[in-house]
């Protein structure tokens, strides 16, 4: 059979057209005769269990209707076993029996001997043999009924039109249910509307349900109960609140609203759209409570992160009197686990101890994951050992998902018992698993064990094993794996194109975008803030303009994710003006803006200005980041505003972002430069474990005070803790030797360098051994010491010299030198100026005229002097 002629570019249509004819429904001008003049049919969909029987003129129909049918199945087939001679009557009464003794095998069978003995089925008897069909999945079977059907003329039948699209929806061919009621050419019949409908809401087909109920209501066939409920859940799915609260005011015009399974789904839909108000205001109105509405509201409040609200309704639930499920825990568990609530998650563990629901898998199983995410790792192990000795996939993966976000070692450790033991992880345990990974060669061994189980070619595992690959450094291994995925979604490609832009490759995350949308997957605020990120520098500016345009058209201007990724593109790229505009146009700022706007001023060189917009963001009541605040403490360093750094220490400590190695070294920093080495030393000494960045900012302060021995003092203390030296602390060490004058020790550094650390001297080491002879008047030994250089001198080391011989007097050997700068590509007006003080300093000042008319006559700039930080 065919699919149903939908598609997904339509479905805004249908819902533009179910919204105008939910109007016109509940214009009282137009209002639909059906609906008015006929009250609601039945809500069931499935075909009677105990059918009519035709009226009875012989011995054996009598005796047939004596049976009792609406007593003990079983009683009824043992006396229909006694008949001397079965009709088609006593044929349909087996068949209903068997149906609601769920022997659908045996009904199957009966319907077999019915035909053998030579009788004609009615509606009846197949209505019972498709829901036999529908219930024990024999499709095929199903079919070829189907056929005698047709051949029969019943096709039009609502018993029989109603089982067949029970029969097709309930095992995954909706498709071929849909063709069925279109042949049918049953438009009259609201069973058989429903039977579609509530078809395809089982299947996912959500707009297709929508669509079916506008056509439905535009053929004047009144809906009912049942059609209400499939159709609500459908708006739920979708997201659909505005037709959602359509629905409802015909619900409340069609007098539907005693039926508590229609007010549920009408909870329901409030809730899963995010509209709590209206959730509870018909929830507290509704007359019967049942535990499906109690879930539901429950659910409502955790999915809003409402913990607080979702538990209290719990304990009223309880109060009540009214069963609780396993949804119903589940549910609650999760907003648990959300706000870590420890006391409560103990008591619903009790109360699943005492109402035997601890016995559930599924409840088993949310408790692991709960207690692994508040952190109880010994409850969630202990779950896990009371649920027998063989567990199943689905516990293994609560625990070893629980247990990831807090410790990756111990889920991989049970990830591999779990495959000794026999079990394989689902396609969830091991997307969590891998996105964990932070070893490209684990990483590869897990690539291995997916790719033989099959779970590779699912889109969440393909999703996560692209993503670990381009953590892990291997882009092009994560694209590789991104482009062999069968099926991709929206995650799948912004993860993709996070990759791309986490690793600076702006140009191919543009390209992914692109195709994103040529496949017709509409990016989403997530993917507008990946693709944002991948903008950054002057020529990537244009682009982040047409995704802003692109953000504002469709209606996502006002999404904070995006709003923040633009103010950081705007700051990256650049253009403080436009970024400044967008953090003042977002109606709702939050910590992320303020960052990205304190650090856009920071790193774009406005430093008055990012220090405003530091003292309001604490003003109103934001916390600065360790990223933010060691950027503006390198601001009060340069700026010389110590008072200012102070502030931010008290912060620092207050909130906790001290903790953070860069905030500590920024922090030492801007001590040392403001002139304060003591407090710089107090701040290093409560560093727990400073790293080599931090030990070489303290070599470097000392080395900058003038503080030579003490600097050398710091370096042999790290030596000792082990850690191992760069070529940026071995700079700092030889300034601080040059700076106070320590040749023997400079010399001992410099030559240990190779020996001792592994380390390749560079230009800037062979400066400061330059400028450490040229300070202790040795200018001949300085001399000598650039003509043995292995590598060429460059402007760095010869304008070094040069600055020597001007204070030494050294006339001869500073001509010499000035005229090696001057040879230099990147010659500025500094190497001219010192080569005329010393023409000047001889008394030659023709020489010194000639220099200044050369500088008039050539275009050149004074370079910033030169600092090892």
């Amino acid at each position: 059979m065919k699919p149903p002629l939908h598609h997904h570019h339509h479905h805004h249509h249908h819902h533009l057209l179910l919204r105008s004819l939910l109007n016109e429904t509940l214009n009282p001008l137009h209002h639909l005769r059906a609906l008015s003049t006929s009250s609601p049919n039945p809500r069931t969909t499935h075909v009677p269990e105990s059918p009519p029987l035709p009226p009875a003129t012989s011995l054996s129909h009598r005796h047939a209707r004596s049976l009792p049918v609406s007593g003990s199945p079983a009683r009824a087939l043992h006396l229909l076993d006694e008949m001397p001679q079965p009709n088609l009557a006593s044929y349909n009464l087996t068949l209903s029996s068997y149906n609601r003794l769920s022997r659908f095998d045996k009904t199957i069978s009966a319907f077999r001997r019915l035909r053998l003995a030579g009788f004609v089925p009615d509606q009846f008897a197949y209505g019972s043999v498709l829901s036999a069909c529908a219930a024990s999945e024999d499709v095929a079977f199903g079919e070829q009924v189907y056929s005698i059907v047709l051949k029969y003329g019943f096709c039009s039948n609502g018993y029989v039109c109603t089982g067949m699209i029970d029969l097709f929806a309930k095992n995954g061919r909706f498709g071929d249910a849909v063709k069925v009621f279109e042949e049918s050419a049953n438009r009259e019949n609201v069973v058989c509307w429903n039977a579609v409908i509530a078809g395809a809401v089982r299947n996912g087909e959500n707009s297709v349900a929508l669509r079916l109920f506008c056509d439905m209501l535009a053929g004047f066939c009144a809906p009912n109960g049942f059609t209400f409920s499939s159709v609500l859940c459908a708006c739920a799915a979708v997201g659909e609140l505005w037709v959602g609260r359509g629905v409802h005011a015909l619900v409340v015009k069609c007098d539907s609203e005693a039926d508590v399974f229609v007010r549920t789904a009408i909870v329901d839909l409030y809730a899963k759209c995010g509209d709590m108000d209206a959730a509870m205001n018909e929830f507290v109105h509704m007359p019967i409570r049942n535990v499906v509405s109690w879930t539901a509201i429950i659910s409502g409040f955790v999915r809003e992160e409402a913990a607080f609200d979702a538990l209290r309704l719990f304990k009223e639930m309880i109060k009540s009197g009214v069963e609780i499920n396993k949804c119903t825990v589940t549910s609650v568990l999760l907003g648990c686990s959300k706000s870590s609530r420890a006391k409560e998650t103990n008591q619903i563990h009790c109360l699943t101890l005492k109402n035997g629901l601890y016995m559930d898998s599924v409840v088993k199983e949310s408790l692991i994951s709960t207690y692994a995410k508040i952190a109880n790792f010994e409850l969630s192990e202990r779950v896990f050992e009371e649920s027998g000795a063989v567990k199943s996939p689905a516990t293994w993966s609560a625990l070893i998902t629980g247990l990831s976000t807090h410790s990756s070692i111990r889920s991989i450790e049970l990830l591999k018992k779990m495959f000794r033991e026999g079990s394989k992880p689902d396609s969830r345990c091991s997307s969590v698993v891998l996105s964990t990974i932070d070893s490209v060669e684990l990483g590869k061994q897990f690539h291995s064990v997916v790719v033989k189980d099959g779970s590779v070619h699912d889109v969440l595992v393909g999703s996560a094993l692209s993503t670990m690959y381009s953590r892990c450094g291997g882009i092009e291994d994560g694209y590789k794996i991104f482009m062999r995925m069968k099926e991709k979604d929206r995650v799948s490609w912004t993860s993709m194109i996070s990759g791309f832009s986490g690793h600076g490759r702006s140009v191919e995350a543009f390209q992914l975008c692109r195709e994103m949308i040529f496949e017709d997957i509409k990016p989403d605020p997530v993917a507008l803030s990946a693709i944002l990120a991948a903008c950054e520098g002057h020529k990537c500016l244009i682009k982040g303009m047409e995704i802003h345009g692109y953000a504002l058209r469709f209606g996502f201007g006002s999404e904070m994710p995006v709003n923040n990724a633009l103010v950081s593109m705007y700051s990256k790229c650049k253009n403080l003006v436009l970024a400044r505009r967008v953090f003042d146009r977002s109606l709702y700022k939050d910590q992320v803006m303020w960052s990205s706007m304190v650090s856009g001023y920071a790193t774009n060189g406005y430093s008055e200005e990012a220090l405003s917009q530091v003292k309001s963001m604490l003003s109103a009541g934001f916390e600065l980041d360790h990223f933010s605040c060691s950027s503006i403490l390198g601001l009060c360093a340069n700026l010389s505003k110590p008072c200012f750094g102070r502030q931010l220490h008290g912060h620092a400590n207050k909130a906790g972002t001290i903790l953070h190695l860069s905030v500590s070294c920024a922090l030492l920093a801007m001590y040392s430069k403001c002139g304060s080495i003591e407090d710089s030393r107090i701040v290093f000494e409560a560093i727990e474990n400073p790293d080599l960045v931090t030990w070489t900012a303290m070599i470097d302060g000392y080395a900058q005070h003038g503080s030579g021995l003490e600097a050398l003092s710091i370096f042999k203390t790290m030596i000792k803790h082990g850690m191992s030296p760069d070529s940026v602390t071995l700079v700092s060490v030889l300034s601080a030797c040059s700076r106070n004058g320590l040749v023997e020790e400079g010399f001992f550094y410099f030559n240990s360098m190779r020996t001792v650390f592994g380390i390749e001297p560079e230009s800037h080491h062979y400066a400061c051994m330059v400028d450490l002879l040229s300070r202790s008047g040795r200018l001949i030994e300085a001399a000598n010491f650039i003509n043995s250089m292995p590598i060429k001198p460059n402007f760095l080391i010869w304008s070094t010299l040069l600055a020597a011989s001007r204070v030494h007097g050294d006339v001869e050997l500073g001509k010499l030198a000035a005229r090696k700068v001057l040879e230099m590509e990147n010659c500025d007006s500094g190497s001219y100026i010192s080569l005329s003080h010393i023409s000047a300093d001889i008394g030659d000042w023709e020489e010194v005229l000639r220099i200044r008319r050369s500088m008039k006559g050539s275009s050149m700039k004074k370079e910033p002097g030169w600092s090892i930080t």
